[in-house]
């Protein structure tokens, strides 16, 4: 059982609906030592890759991301849920559904922080059935950027988002994937 593996079960909490609120460390109130961990896992995995942005969506992608930059020595960005009105020039869309909100919303990204000439490596702190990596992934290929990997902290197994991305042939990371949930029992999927 990896560190992340053992703070889900510690201070983690299943909710009707298949919710794991990890709220207490992750996600609204957040750990900084764990997330360090999470940056260094993924610049293990990644950092021979050459990669040369990180990129997230708002706003729960955002403190794993950075603390992964830090790791790489680069800049990270995030696809913003709502055009705003600093945003200046060209921007990428891309239309994503929020499994945890339950709505679709656009996702924009300036066009100036993301090219052809970026290897990418996605950050993300939940993936259930991969809407949002699908709307990442878009604004990557409308850039022409090369998509060298996919890092998770907390994938919904059961919800097959990962699953059908590794079919595709994406690289994806997940520190801990939960491969069900029945009863309140967390199941996590053994990695090597």
């Amino acid at each position: 059982m990896n560190f992340l593996e053992e703070r889900i079960l510690k201070d983690g909490h299943v909710r009707p609906g298949n919710i794991l609120k990890v709220d207490s460390f992750l996600n609204h109130q957040i750990d900084v030592s764990v997330l360090d961990q999470i940056g260094e896992a993924f610049y293990k995995k990644y950092g021979n890759s050459g990669i040369t942005r990180i990129l997230t969506i708002e706003s729960s992608g955002i403190a794993i991301a950075a603390l992964t930059a830090q790791y790489f020595k680069i800049p990270f960005v995030f696809a913003k849920k709502a055009k705003s009105k600093n945003i200046d020039g060209d921007v990428f869309t891309s239309r994503v559904h929020s499994y945890t909100y339950d709505k679709d919303y656009d996702i924009t990204l300036s066009k100036k922080y993301l090219g052809p000439d970026d290897k990418v490596l996605i950050i993300d702190d939940f993936m259930a059935t991969g809407k949002a990596m699908h709307g990442l992934l878009d604004i990557c290929g409308q850039a022409g950027a090369e998509v060298a990997g996919i890092g998770i902290a907390i994938e919904k197994g059961f919800q097959h988002g990962g699953d059908e991305l590794r079919e595709q042939g994406y690289d994806v990371t997940s520190l801990a994937i939960v491969d069900s949930m029945d009863d309140c029992k967390l199941v996590f999927r053994k990695q090597d």
